[in-house]
């Protein structure tokens, strides 16, 4: 599973001044459509239509055959069609290639410039998009780092027991007890094992196994802000919070058993617990915008915009993100071209300002039509303020 993290967007944006060629397509995971490769097909057909694009641009057949060379062993490659999640992004260019299997719904798209199109990704970095995921069971635990848009295992084997006999010393599939709970758990959760002072001492086995876990947990997340939503059964997650020192827990768990379902499926539930936490900053940067429009502290013209951008001005960018504005961006003297489709010698103003916006750290949010700040334009930016 290839995922892709901050140091990977900035290889991508530092690819410049090269035939670069991006993909995207929609990907499924499993059923009628993976068995009848339908999604190796569509690259098949998609990189056909690029390679057309590349031979009208004047691009050499030795310089296609290159960029060609890793997608076609790609396409070949039917264990990884095999694993696949919801969209797969590719970037080529001539000594360049980088697959992503991201958990995100993509739009079949390609597009050629000198530089990689980045657009698609860049609000997965938005910095309050990151969360933990811990997957906690007393057979096994699993750490997670996420965005919205992907996710990843933390190898934290060394810093935390695995399971419970190996922090208790025996083995518990041969001595389990029957968990049930009452009134979802919390205080009233009732232990059914053998008798009432077996129960005590198992639930203290319990609570010695989560606090090494959260001992172990520290050592990773001591200086974190990001939000920890824990994955377990509900009858376990009282008692891992009272034990809890990290001060960003999200205090609604996600339900059941973890390995009841793959790793995508954690993080589609994790971001359906964490999702009115994750879109504060949004909306909090949406009202400002609001309440300062048409003001010198907010832009809705794009050749106000991009120079802004360029002067590292602009706090927040937003983009309508079914649409795109191609041209042209004069650094030497800040001059902007707006052409009405894709040419030669264009390339998407869009893209341009959100890698920039990217590299300044600062916000870029791809907003649907109907929420865009000033509906006006396609491109809003919030300004820092001196």
């Amino acid at each position: 599973m290839s995922l892709i993290n901050e140091k990977d967007l900035e290889k991508l944006m530092n690819v410049q001044d090269k035939t670069c060629v991006s993909i995207f397509i929609p990907t499924q995971r499993a059923g009628k459509e993976v068995l009848e490769e339908k999604n190796k097909t569509h690259l098949k057909s998609l990189w056909k239509e690029v390679g057309t694009q590349l031979k009208e641009k004047g691009v050499s057949e030795e310089k296609i055959a290159k960029i060609e060379k890793p997608i076609e062993a790609l396409v070949n490659d039917k264990s990884f069609w095999r694993h696949q999640s919801d969209g797969l992004a590719i970037f080529a260019a001539e000594d360049f290639f980088e697959k992503y299997t991201l958990p995100v719904n993509f739009e079949a798209h390609t597009y050629i410039s000198e530089e990689f199109y980045i657009k698609p990704l860049v609000p997965m970095f938005n910095k309050d998009s990151r969360f933990y995921l811990l997957a906690l069971q007393l057979e096994d635990v699993t750490l997670y780092e996420a965005t919205s848009y992907s996710i990843g295992k933390v190898e934290v084997d060394d810093l935390i027991p695995s399971q419970l006999e190996e922090r208790v010393g025996f083995d518990y599939k041969q001595k389990h007890l029957d968990f049930k709970t009452q009134n979802s758990g919390g205080e009233n959760t009732i232990f059914h094992g053998h008798g009432g002072a077996s129960d005590e001492v198992r639930k203290e086995e319990i609570l010695k196994y989560f606090r090494a876990i959260d001992k172990g947990l520290d050592t990773v997340l001591h200086d974190e802000k990001v939000p920890l939503v824990i994955a377990t059964q509900d009858y376990l997650f009282p008692i891992y919070e009272k034990v809890n020192t990290y001060n960003h827990l999200i205090k609604k768990v996600i339900p059941g058993n973890p390995s009841d379902t793959d790793i995508f499926g954690l993080h589609e539930k994790a971001l359906q617990v964490l999702e009115p936490e994750m879109e504060k900053t949004k909306r909090e940067k949406t009202k400002k915008f609001n309440e300062l429009n048409n003001t010198d502290n907010t832009g809705a013209s794009v050749t106000d915009i991009l120079p802004a951008v360029q002067q590292g001005k602009v706090d927040t960018l937003f983009l309508e993100n079914r649409s795109e504005i191609w041209g042209t961006y004069n650094k030497d003297n800040m001059n902007v071209t707006i052409h009405d489709n894709q040419q030669n010698s264009n390339y998407s103003l869009m893209n341009w300002a959100a890698k920039e916006v990217l590299k300044q750290g600062g916000k870029v949010f791809l907003i649907p039509e109907a929420q865009m700040p000033d509906k006006k334009s396609k491109m809003n930016a919030l300004y820092r303020f001196n």
